[in-house]
């Protein structure tokens, strides 16, 4: 069965970090771009950041570019996007998402065909 999970959402005080991980299962991750979106309710998934499966393309949205970093480990068939500097305004569902071809990066949620179920991040004092 296809499968990704996502972890390490969570509440952070502004100006905080936290690291989500996207572990897959059911297929191996190598040959895929990787992207994380995110949701707040009532609005449009938001692409994030992305990672072509030879990591030479990356993406990031304006808003995140210096704070969130995304990576991957195609060892442990897990991406991972690290977000320090946290703002109320990152507060969001996040999503990762896979698909193929995996060499350029997408931000068009359309174009992703595996999702995850979302981790909750929640950005406050």
């Amino acid at each position: 069965q296809v499968q990704l999970v996502e972890s390490g959402g969570g509440l952070v005080q502004p100006g905080g970090s936290l690291r989500l991980s996207c572990a897959a299962s059911g297929f191996t991750l190598d040959y895929y771009r990787i992207a994380w979106f995110r949701q707040v309710a009532g609005k449009e998934r938001e692409g994030v950041s992305c990672i072509s499966s030879d990591e030479r393309d990356t993406y990031y949205a304006d808003s995140v570019k210096g704070r969130f970093t995304i990576s991957r480990d195609n060892s442990k068939n897990t991406v991972y996007l690290q977000m320090n500097s946290l703002k109320p305004e990152d507060a969001a569902v996040y999503y990762c998402a896979a698909d193929i071809p995996g060499y350029v990066c997408s931000d068009d949620p359309d174009r992703y065909e595996y999702w995850g179920q979302g981790t909750q991040v929640t950005v406050s004092s």
